[in-house]
């Protein structure tokens, strides 16, 4: 309980998604202090044979912000019934590059439960990200998973529909997902779709459609965040800037 009080205070009272994360943390130390009696049991059922993801679910301290998007990076590599070296590889880089050494083997492990269970709780989980992260942040999380599914070359419909689930549970609205998707998944609409308009849009709206994408997802807004993230939203500006462009010149207006 402590973990949700110091997180959700340390949010509010900074506007900044670390220092609630780190709050957060704090509070996970409060919640194991006080479990520790708890606990002993909890290791003894592991030790005579309990479900390992079952158990690890149970340490709450352990179940951390990389845990979660340890399962919802699990769930969107086995969405089309194969797990490839890429996508191993962009998680891999990913984790390393945004937690650096609070990303372990443990974590690697982790992600191995996630991927040989049938049952991720992919909503109890998104609901703990959407309560603890701005939609900025998520809808940057929904980047990263496409980026996992992209990673072999191209976009399966499982995967798309796993990220679909994903990311209206994490409560991304559908303009801002397929601002994203087309992104990754183009086609003759694409610029449109990612500045959130359809192509009978007027130049007028286009512009405005632009400034408004612009700042809403300018890199600023998760500057608190790792590197991975600043990347990942880096990029989304430019693919913002970029359809713009594109439509600049297709329109010929400036």
């Amino acid at each position: 309980m402590y973990k949700y009080i110091f997180g959700f205070g340390a949010f509010v009272i900074s506007r900044k998604i670390g220092v609630g994360i780190l709050g957060f943390i704090i509070g996970s130390f409060v919640d194991m202090y006080q479990r520790n009696g708890k606990n002993r049991k909890g290791n003894a059922q592991a030790s005579s044979g309990q479900d390992p993801f079952l158990f690890y679910q149970q340490q709450s301290s352990r179940f951390d912000l990389p845990t979660m998007l340890m399962a919802l990076s699990a769930a969107v590599m086995k969405a089309d019934g194969k797990v490839i070296k890429a996508e191993l590889d962009y998680v891999k880089t990913f984790f390393t590059n945004q937690f650096g050494n609070r990303f372990t083997t443990e974590h690697l492990q982790v992600l191995k439960e996630f991927l040989a269970t049938g049952q991720i709780p992919l909503q109890a989980i998104c609901q703990d990200i959407r309560a603890r992260m701005p939609l900025e942040v998520r809808v940057q999380l929904i980047h990263y998973l496409f980026g996992i599914a992209k990673a072999d070359g191209e976009v399966s419909p499982s995967e798309m529909s796993t990220i679909e689930r994903i990311a209206s549970q994490l409560g991304v609205p559908a303009i801002e997902f397929d601002s994203v998707k087309n992104m990754f998944y183009r086609n003759v609409d694409s610029d449109y779709k990612i500045l959130g308009i359809e192509s009978t849009a007027t130049d007028e709206e286009v512009k405005k459609a632009y400034r408004k994408m612009a700042i809403s997802f300018h890199p600023d807004k998760v500057a608190q965040m790792g590197i991975e993230y600043q990347k990942g939203a880096k990029e989304k500006f430019q693919k913002i800037q970029d359809a713009y462009e594109n439509l600049k010149k297709r329109r010929a207006f400036k």
